[in-house]
């Protein structure tokens, strides 16, 4: 479990203080977390500028979060315009890149449309975010980017080496960029939580599993918002962030749900893997383990920094030779009581 002690809530707090943070894609699963978060546990930010594109979800966001409402402001815009970026992020101290198009089938179907949005845009985040003088910034990005084979992981690869690389081009501007990876977000829009919750609401008469072999990684909402702003002020720029986090099998998160259900085996989608990789072995000269995450160094010269202590001042070790951290050779998973038992899940 991902949480925040006293000590780094109040380093938190100091980075914090004062700033402005912009939030793309902020009327997200993540992004609404991230923000109540933040206002409810580091009330001296300044303000929290909520960047998206949907008016009606930022219509529901701004009556959801009334008593948030002088601290907020909300920015309708796509990532894919920098000219709307510029505006939103003049004064900014604090990006935090949430935006994307990350519906795997979706992505295999529409490729050009996730590209603009997840390559461009991220260009556009990097580019506006030199322009504008802010300090961090960090990208959310997922376990699909490691050893992609579908077009959603490829262009969250793509776009965390645009990121990585950026650092590059911050010469003498405070500028800094990292990246965050993490798994599956447990009940999050468009996961597999509520739709099996709708198949049980609605009556269905088995539960639609793509492959029993399948098994994931698992973080809760708030445990990917805690590693996000403990990343924040871990970070030195270039790094790639993965938390330890456990594994489920997705039949078990099936028999969790609904005990009383069969299962049925249906195929896996389009772009689909049976098991996710967060630290390819590819990269384990690049990697390294600390206490309750690893860090995967750029492969490329971004700085002379010293990634094996991070910012909180915590020490690192490399990995294992041919070292590989993914979601079946895990050594922690979740159980069916376990998964039951987590909080907003099931």
């Amino acid at each position: 479990m991902i949480i925040i002690n006293e000590k780094q809530k109040h380093q938190i707090g100091e980075l914090l203080n004062g700033k402005v943070i912009l939030v793309t894609g902020g009327t997200g699963s993540f992004g609404k977390q991230f923000i109540k978060t933040v206002l409810d546990s580091f009330p001296m930010v300044r303000k929290v500028i909520i960047y998206s594109r949907d008016e009606l979800k930022q219509y529901e966001m701004q009556n959801a979060f009334r008593a948030y409402a002088e601290k907020l402001r909300f920015f309708i815009g796509d990532v894919r315009d920098k000219d709307r970026l510029a505006l939103a992020m003049r004064g900014v101290d604090i990006v935090v890149h949430a935006a994307a198009l990350k519906q795997v089938p979706a992505a295999e179907y529409n490729p050009m449309e996730c590209i603009k949005t997840n390559i461009s845009g991220a260009e556009n985040i990097i580019e506006t975010s030199l322009f504008c003088g802010v300090k961090k910034v960090i990208a959310l990005s997922t376990d699909k980017a490691a050893n992609p084979i579908n077009l959603y992981g490829a262009t969250k690869l793509c776009s965390d080496k645009l990121l990585t690389a950026a650092n590059n081009l911050s010469g003498d501007l405070p500028t800094r960029f990292a990246v965050v990876r993490y798994g599956n977000v447990a009940g999050s829009r468009g996961s597999v939580v509520p739709f099996f919750r709708k198949l049980i609401a609605d009556g269905a008469e088995f539960l639609p599993i793509t492959d029993f072999e399948m098994t994931r990684f698992w973080i809760t909402l708030p445990e990917g918002v805690a590693f996000v702003l403990l990343s924040l002020v871990r970070m030195h720029g270039g790094e790639t962030f993965v938390p330890r986090i456990p594994s489920i099998k997705i039949v078990d998160l099936a028999k969790a749900m609904a005990p009383h259900l069969p299962q049925q085996e249906i195929g896996i989608r389009p772009g689909e893997k049976i098991h996710e990789i967060m630290c390819p072995r590819d990269d384990y000269m690049h990697t390294l383990e600390f206490d309750s995450f690893f860090i995967i160094k750029p492969t490329i010269s971004v700085s002379c920094h010293n990634f094996n202590t991070t910012m909180l001042g915590e020490e690192g070790k490399p990995v294992a030779p041919y070292f590989e951290y993914n979601s079946f050779n895990n050594p922690h998973y979740l159980s069916v009581e376990e998964i039951a038992q987590l909080d907003g899940v099931i």
